[in-house]
């Protein structure tokens, strides 16, 4: 796992730490020394710590004039026993939406499991977002952690797109496809 990073080809575009609107704001990083692990797994030192034990990511880019967010997530979403969501939401998403955020793109394809508890800050986050005309949605989980968040009803909240192959997409280009998306499913 210590070879999964972030991904890195739009940070000629947005770097987390360099931008002071960010949680992440003068975060510094080594590229040597790997301190933080999922399932005793030493994970890429780039990954962020947001108070999660099992989950950690990375905002890899942010336009605020679209009001829209990309980020990037590794390890274990445990809202049963870490309350995830709850820790995610108010140290990372009520940052951003103070920022004039409203539209939220979630990389999970290194998301390994999901355990769910209830709904009340996925509720929430939704209807933050949904005031503002925005959305939240999930790209590219794997089908187990997919599952376990319809199972858990989650998917009321957080779009579940199946849209794997985001890499070639520019930013820009990648929350025109997934904003299209939404509004063609909410067309249906």
């Amino acid at each position: 796992m210590h070879e999964i990073e972030p991904y890195y080809n739009w940070r000629h575009l947005y770097i987390a730490e360099e931008d002071s609107k960010s949680p992440f704001f003068g975060r510094t990083y080594s590229e040597f020394e790997f301190t933080q692990t999922v399932y005793n797994y030493y994970i890429h030192p780039q990954w962020d710590d947001f108070g999660s034990q099992t989950l950690y990511l990375k905002i890899i880019f942010v336009d605020y004039e679209l009001g829209c967010c990309i980020i990037e997530f590794i390890g274990e979403w445990n809202d049963a026993i870490e309350n995830d969501i709850m820790t995610l939401k108010r140290d990372v998403v009520d940052k951003l939406l103070v920022q004039g955020i409203s539209k939220f793109i979630l990389i999970g394809e290194n998301v390994l499991n999901f355990h769910s508890s209830d709904d009340c800050y996925y509720e929430e986050w939704y209807e933050d977002v949904s005031e503002e005309g925005g959305w939240i949605a999930m790209l590219g989980l794997p089908e187990q952690s997919k599952h376990d968040f319809i199972r858990a009803g989650i998917q009321h909240f957080v779009e579940l797109l199946d849209l794997i192959d985001w890499r070639p997409f520019t930013p820009n280009n990648l929350f025109n496809k997934v904003d299209n998306l939404i509004i063609k499913r909410l067309g249906e």
